[in-house]
């Protein structure tokens, strides 16, 4: 590539970061244009293109990517000094490619308008309303397990693969666009990722690949979380990009799936973010409460638990560091702790409603 085009190339890097700034105040703009615009158009045909290859593309791609950038720094690692800034032209125009396609095939729905706008909800809440929809979760949950197991104390096993939870994820989703048809998910493009093992030395159970738009689960974690996991990876897909808000389309697509065992994983799953916010409200109030939750839940909760601890390493904070300061450089100032606030938009959303 000639220098003209790399230097032009450098600065159209500068005009897309401006741009974004200019965006992040015209939410209302990204929702309508991007979010329900060009994005729906650009994920069908991705999860078209790629959803019925049976092992990960992007992850392929971002082998073969590693691959050629180590080549690429060790055959030009003496131009570092002999020509640097050509050197750096060159790194300058593939990082504006990469920004280009990293916003234009998903990245732009950081800067759509929040969720509880999209749905007329409140996002704050009492403490009151936090104990009474905590409440109600324990009942529906408890009843749940019991129908699975005549043990209270006994966690509970899935009976089918994780593979064919994959398959049962567009049940959960039909029924949620009922309610809302723009969360309609056709061309399932759910895959687990090829590097799970290192994945989940990280610290994570899944991410979404912008550049294919395929949802992919860390293959190792427990059978119990992947229902939950895949509905929210498949939210990230539909467009919802800040994790809160992934969370409660996933925990609302696992609890109205027909699937009974879905259905536990997501009442349980948003009543163990119920507890930890009560927890942090009232520990007295929390304290009361733990023992009306069957044991066999508890149990699961440990299962999740003790498989994070098997695999606790030095540099695992390092990694949730820099995802914390990714999620408050694109547009989710609270980084990390952002993915609390799934609380606010459960209590709110079933405000009057049946669990």
């Amino acid at each position: 590539m000639r220098k003209n085009k790399k230097l032009g190339l450098v600065i159209f890097l500068g005009i897309q970061i401006l741009m974004i700034l200019i965006l992040k105040k015209y939410p209302e703009f990204v929702e309508r244009f991007y979010s329900n615009g060009l994005y729906i158009g650009i994920s069908k045909l991705m999860r078209f293109v790629f959803g019925w290859v049976p092992f990960s593309v992007g992850d392929v791609f971002y082998t073969l990517a590693s691959i050629y950038i180590l080549r690429w720094l060790y055959l030009n690692r003496k131009r570092i000094i002999k020509d640097t800034l050509n050197w750096l032209l060159d790194i300058g125009a593939t990082l504006s490619i990469a920004y280009f396609a990293f916003h234009i095939l998903w990245a732009f729905n950081y800067y759509r308008q929040p969720l509880y706008k999209s749905l007329n909800l409140d996002s704050d809440y009492t403490t009151e309303q936090l104990v009474s929809f905590t409440k109600k979760l324990i009942v529906k949950s408890n009843s749940i397990h019991n129908e699975l197991s005549s043990v209270d104390s006994i966690k509970i096993e899935f009976p089918f693969s994780k593979s064919e939870v994959f398959n049962k994820v567009q049940n959960g989703y039909e029924k949620l666009s009922r309610i809302y048809p723009h969360l309609n998910y056709q061309t399932k493009s759910i895959k687990k990722s090829i590097y799970s093992t290192p994945l989940t030395y990280m610290g994570f159970s899944g991410y979404l690949n912008p550049f294919t738009n395929e949802a992919q689960v860390d293959g190792l974690i427990p059978t119990y979380k992947f229902p939950t996991t895949s509905c929210h990876e498949v939210a990230h897909q539909l467009g919802y990009a800040a994790e809160n808000e992934a969370n409660f389309i996933g925990s609302l697509a696992a609890i109205l799936n027909e699937d009974i065992y879905f259905r536990y994983s997501g009442y349980t799953f948003a009543l163990r973010y119920c507890l930890a916010e009560l927890f942090k409200r009232d520990p007295e109030i929390y304290k009361t409460i733990l023992p009306t939750i069957n044991k066999g839940i508890i149990e699961n909760y440990l299962e999740v638990k003790a498989f994070w601890m098997t695999y606790e390493n030095p540099i695992e904070p390092i990694f949730e560091k820099t995802f914390d300061s990714f999620l408050k450089v694109n547009n989710q100032s609270a980084g990390m702790k952002s993915y609390s606030y799934v609380v606010a938009l459960l209590v709110n959303y079933y405000d009057n409603k049946e669990l």
